[in-house]
């Protein structure tokens, strides 16, 4: 009598194929990268700015196929601007910072529909940087990313307790001699490079979710702001990897995936974590704001 069995398949490794490979090498550094300055958003309590500034990129996009332009720099010029100009009107008091995101919110998608009509590009090339396109990630794609990345890591590392104190209280922080308009020029300048930098791993839409999910879930777990700039630096990478063996497994939208995974940990988080760590938590502040 023949006993039949029943043979275990071993799932395929997800990251056996260079485009494979090329786009885990994305997803980690956008996805290790974005809640970094996602972190001080959330705490300034300008979580949408990274969707104002990507509506904006999307324009930059627009302009680039109008003008025969890689669309990458030409997005990254845009979100730059705008994001310039945003903290200009903020802390000017000229707009409160809900009506200067929804001013560019708004005019940044208007005016990026318009000029890809004037291109005549409206297609499925077009929308991969609406909603992303990490399987097509090629090496040039992972060395400009990369390089941004980069950049983000290294001036959060400088100057994080620096931008905290901006974060936390910015009067005291000028007390102290901190430079603060220039320090807030540059967090929303990194906004616009982590915008650019993830546009072809989530798209505009949903790069700014990499910047807020993964904070919101660190902050229910983390006891202090460093601690909360490293789990959720962790907890992004981690969704990265995560959505793309799954989108690959399963055949699903690896940038939408990536974000359900964040969503995730967040709702995890919430409902497991203690919140340790309070928006009034003190940040060392050096006279004259020299090495913070």
């Amino acid at each position: 009598m023949i006993v039949p069995t029943l043979a275990l398949v071993p799932l395929p490794y997800p990251f056996d194929r260079e485009y494979m490979q090329l786009a885990l090498v994305g997803a980690v550094l956008v996805g290790a990268c974005a809640p970094l300055i996602g972190t001080f958003l959330v705490q300034k309590r300008l979580a949408l700015l990274g969707d104002g500034i990507g509506h904006v990129a999307f324009a930059g996009v627009a302009a680039g196929l109008l003008f025969g332009l890689w669309p990458i720099w030409t997005a990254l010029a845009a979100a730059v601007s705008a994001a310039v100009a945003i903290e200009w009107l903020r802390s000017r008091g000229r707009a409160g910072g809900d009506l200067a995101l929804a001013l560019f919110f708004y005019s940044g998608i208007a005016g990026g529909v318009v000029l890809i009509g004037l291109a005549g590009s409206l297609n499925s090339g077009t929308l991969t940087y609406l909603f992303g396109s990490i399987l097509t990630v090629d090496r040039t794609d992972a060395i400009t990313i990369a390089i941004l990345g980069a950049v983000i890591i290294v001036v959060v590392l400088v100057a994080w307790r620096a931008l905290f104190s901006i974060v936390l209280d910015e009067e005291a922080a000028r007390v102290a001699g901190l430079p603060v308009n220039a320090l807030n020029l540059g967090l929303a300048a990194l906004t616009a490079i982590t915008v650019v930098a993830g546009m072809r791993i989530v798209g505009v839409l949903l790069v700014a979710a990499l910047m807020v999910l993964p904070v919101g879930a660190a902050q229910r777990i983390a006891r202090s702001f460093g601690a909360t700039l490293v789990v959720a630096s962790a907890i992004g990478a981690a969704s990265a990897v995560v959505g793309l063996a799954g989108a690959r497994q399963w055949a699903l939208a690896p940038g939408a995936t990536i974000v359900l995974v964040a969503a995730a940990a967040f709702a995890v988080a919430s409902l497991n974590g203690v919140g340790r760590f309070r928006r009034s938590a003190p940040a060392p502040i050096v006279q004259g704001g020299a090495d913070l």
